[in-house]
């Protein structure tokens, strides 16, 4: 029986042909699934990335009756609370905004857009999220392949579900050529683009066709398409609902990028199954969310930096696009706040790629100010988003049979949510990839 090191990485991975990968961590302190009671003093055992027990005391390598060809990790976590695996819903791995950024659109190669997101995918799998849903990549099929890179184990980073390129009207938010010469523009063009519901379908069955988990799209104008488009709906009813037949009829959930209150609805009415953003969302969108059981993804960290951007005269934005970030970013706050206190099921989701990767679990401290205990903003970023993403199967919960995803700190989150934003070990699959 061979013992590795504390933290084994990707080496505790080889083994013989039918060796068997065990890990066992001793939690001090385990949350194992949010909402439910802290435990004390337990053991979890994860055999080939699974887990397959969760023990009352500190269990003993012994116990495994493990082969003299099975590895066998131990992590001691005793000083430690340990809870799953955090889930982001809303990121954009491929990108980071940036004063280059309108210049990198067409200086960036698809490989250029892979290889960026393989360091912003370590990044934030080391900041603790194991899972993060990407919702609109630049880089062609750069997304797809960073997602099954790192199912293979070629590149280290989070469990990816990816939408593809979103769908979105002709000169829409998710066109993204706005500005450019019309050569240029046709160089950058998206499958997502569609205007009418013959379009609308093919472009949703494209984004299948490439791979796609789910389908995004933009339901309203956004803050940071170089446009003065206004902030309201931009695809027409029979649009929405032949996007959400189409991509309900191929299994694929649905997200809307939505800001005005008249897409957030339209969107809702159409069978959407979870609003982004959802800044001037009313009673009729909360009465709107119940029938679809849709969750709302806030992304408040979105709305800090861009206003943030917006009050600094030298910041990088273009005129259309300061002028929405100053009218949008200040609203989200009071906006997740309105939601939670009416009954709205929400997911914790970021917009990583507009604010920095890495810096992903800032989110929580703004949930929490926006009305939500500390276990309910955790809980939104474990139980909720894979709920949310249809993987409550395989993440969210510390269980048996689940995937070996757990993150731990040396504090107590419960009592301090910003414990959260300086995780001290990670571990993805039984693999550990930051340690004390």
């Amino acid at each position: 029986m061979k013992f590795l090191p504390l933290l084994a990485g990707a080496s505790a991975m080889i083994a013989g042909a039918h060796a068997t990968d065990y890990s066992i961590v001793h939690a001090g302190r385990l949350l194992a699934e949010p909402g439910g009671a802290v435990l004390t003093e337990r053991s979890i055992i994860i055999e080939d990335g699974k887990i397959t027990g969760v023990l009352a005391g500190y269990a003993e390598t012994a116990s495994l009756n493990a082969k003299p060809e099975d590895t066998v990790a131990l992590y001691d976590l005793k000083d430690y609370f340990v809870m799953p695996g955090l889930i982001d819903s809303h990121v954009h791995l491929t990108a980071e905004n940036n004063p280059k950024g309108r210049l990198q659109t067409v200086e960036m190669s698809d490989a250029d857009r892979a290889i960026a997101g393989a360091g912003f995918a370590r990044i934030t799998l080391e900041a603790g999220f194991t899972t993060v849903r990407d919702v609109g990549a630049r880089g062609g099929d750069a997304i797809f392949a960073m997602r099954d890179g790192i199912a293979r184990g070629d590149i280290v980073g989070p469990r990816i579900f990816a939408s593809g390129s979103t769908i979105s009207v002709t000169g829409g938010h998710g066109d993204g050529t706005q500005g450019y010469r019309d050569d240029i523009a046709g160089v950058l063009h998206s499958t997502g683009v569609c205007d009418g519901v013959g379009s609308c379908r093919h472009a949703v069955r494209e984004q299948v066709r490439r791979g796609a988990d789910h389908i995004k799209l933009t339901a309203t104008a956004g803050v940071l398409s170089n446009t003065s488009a206004g902030l309201e709906q931009q695809f027409f009813e029979d649009e929405l609902k032949a996007i959400m037949d189409t991509a309900h009829s191929m299994g694929r959930k649905v997200t809307a990028h939505a800001h005005g209150v008249n897409g957030i609805n339209a969107a809702l009415r159409a069978g959407v199954d979870s609003i982004e953003h959802g800044t001037y969302l009313d009673k009729q969108s909360i009465r709107l969310f119940k029938p679809n059981d849709a969750y709302l993804v806030p992304t408040l960290l979105a709305g800090v930096t861009v206003a943030d951007w917006a009050a600094d005269p030298a910041s990088h934005l273009l005129p259309p696009q300061r002028a929405k970030a100053a009218e949008v970013g200040p609203k989200m706050l009071d906006m997740a706040r309105l939601a939670h206190a009416n009954g709205v099921k929400i997911a914790f989701g970021t917009d990583s790629g507009v604010s920095r990767h890495g810096d992903n679990a800032r989110e929580f401290a703004l949930l929490v100010d926006a009305g939500m205990t500390p276990m309910e903003a955790i809980a939104a970023a474990t139980i909720a988003a894979a709920d949310h993403l249809g993987q409550s199967d395989l993440i969210g919960t510390i269980t048996v049979g689940k995937s070996g995803d757990l993150v731990a700190v040396t504090g107590d989150p419960l009592d301090d949510i910003t414990e959260l934003e300086d995780i001290d070990f990670v571990m993805k699959e039984g693999v550990a990839y930051k340690g004390p």
